[in-house]
């Protein structure tokens, strides 16, 4: 037990209160106090007496009014330091919860008070760099976030906007502030497709009219808790110029390709033709259909190589008719298997019907190559908003959002053999219907490929 602890000055203190009253007690019963009466009895020839002739209970009585004041001093003494440091810290914490850390608590004591003081002193000191770092970082990720050309809209469990920064005020409000506003009044004045895409809460990638031009958008949805309250997270990202870079760059891809392919089947026919000619200068004509039979497989091969891609670029003007859906659909059940979901609509499509068939076929077999189990790929009908949406949807892993970026890219392809061909032309055929194509992952896994062509 050290002496300047709290411990050892209570002791202290104790100990010099009993010495006291012990004290107390003997000059009151035996001395000075019996003496100092008798004399002045004899002196001034009284008669008072003496504490002992009283007894104990008087002697206990007369030390209990001597040792209250000094019994009040000493717990005086002892809980002043104590009363401060409550107020203090009183205060601090009243500080703290108005969310200033710069209070701190001066003393000079070298005791348990003392150390409490200088604990809570490195407590402030630490939580006030926290607060600072804190700030610092919000200011910084605030300054990213209003600055990157991503638009972004956060909104609560009612659909207000808490959060929005420059990006979004500028693409949904004229650059106005978007605090407050419900998201869904706001996206009022923007396209069918873009408000469909929003409400599916799904991943997606569409091309919308704007401003009298084309811009296509990656959408990405979040849902998570803040502050332990639902809220939105929604990201519009701008892809036009991304998609234009990356179709020059694909052409140039394309064209290198070709390339390759037309050097590496016209130099051995070159070859062969100059062979076959030497062999018939000289008379060998045994050795000529060989020649013949070899080049005539090259240039087979160049030619169904050649008409892939040219059948992307020929594609011819669509030829559009009246469709019956349940005969259409059975006639489209025989060249693929899938399953049928929803109820067909009663009123009828009208599209080349040829074309559609071909991009449903094209669709279906890039589900069931996705990986997903081949009976929950799925095919659907419906009429929203006087278009024809044909849907195919499977199980597989879905897409990132590079390819989902991508997909709708000529010749862009994620399998090693493949052309690229198959999301492209349905692009391209749609739109020659006046339609469109998206793209989106399922909740769940998969990916939904959907097809609007106008009624």
């Amino acid at each position: 037990m050290r002496l300047l602890s709290l411990e050892g000055r209570l002791t202290l203190l104790l100990a010099a209160a009993a010495l006291s009253g012990a004290l107390v007690y003997v000059g009151v019963t035996v001395w000075p106090l019996p003496q100092v009466i008798e004399a002045i009895n004899t002196w001034f020839k009284l008669t008072i007496a003496a504490p002992g002739g009283v007894g104990s209970l008087g002697a206990m009585l007369a030390t209990v009014v001597v040792l209250l004041p000094l019994a009040s001093m000493l717990a005086h003494r002892v809980t002043r330091p104590l009363q401060r440091l409550l107020r203090a810290l009183e205060g601090a914490v009243a500080s703290y919860r108005d969310g200033d850390f710069s209070f701190s608590i001066a003393s000079h004591r070298r005791d348990e008070l003392g150390a409490l003081i200088r604990s809570h002193n490195a407590l402030g000191n630490t939580l006030r760099e926290q607060r600072q770092n804190l700030a610092q970082r919000e200011l910084l990720l605030d300054t990213v976030v209003q600055n990157t050309p991503v638009a972004l809209v956060l909104t609560d469990a009612a659909g207000k906007v808490t959060y929005a920064n420059i990006a979004a005020r500028h693409l949904f409000n004229e650059g106005r502030s978007l605090h407050g506003l419900g998201f869904e009044e706001i996206l009022a004045g923007t396209s069918e497709s873009l408000r469909k895409a929003i409400a599916s809460g799904e991943d997606a990638l569409l091309t919308v009219e704007m401003e009298g031009s084309e811009e296509t958008f990656h959408i990405s949805q979040r849902n998570f808790r803040l502050q332990g309250r639902p809220h939105r997270l929604q990201l519009f990202r701008r892809m036009t110029r991304e998609l234009s870079r990356q179709e020059v760059a694909t052409w140039k891809r394309v064209i290198r390709v070709i390339s390759h392919e037309l050097n590496n089947s016209l130099a051995p026919i070159s070859s062969l033709a100059h062979s076959g000619a030497e062999l018939a200068r000289r008379g060998d004509t045994d050795r000529l259909p060989g020649v013949f039979g070899t080049i005539a497989e090259r240039t087979r091969h160049l030619h169904g190589f050649i008409a892939g891609y040219a059948s992307f670029a020929k594609l011819p003007a669509p030829q559009p008719v009246a469709i019956d859906w349940p005969p259409y659909i059975e006639s489209l059940a025989l060249h693929c298997q899938f399953r049928l979901d929803g109820r067909l609509p009663e009123e009828p499509g009208h599209f080349d019907a040829a074309q559609i068939e071909q991009v449903l076929i094209n669709l279906i077999k890039n589900a069931h190559e996705s990986g997903g189990p081949d009976d929950e790929v799925a095919v659907s009908v419906a009429v929203v908003a006087r278009m024809v949406r044909l849907e195919v949807s499977d199980r597989g892993p879905g897409m990132s959002e590079t390819v989902l970026a991508q997909a709708l890219l000529p010749f862009y392809s994620t399998k090693r053999s493949g052309t690229g061909l198959g999301l492209a032309l349905a692009r391209e055929i749609a739109e020659a219907h006046g339609g469109r194509v998206a793209l989106a992952n399922r909740e769940g896994g998969g990916l939904r490929v959907s097809l609007f062509l106008p009624l």
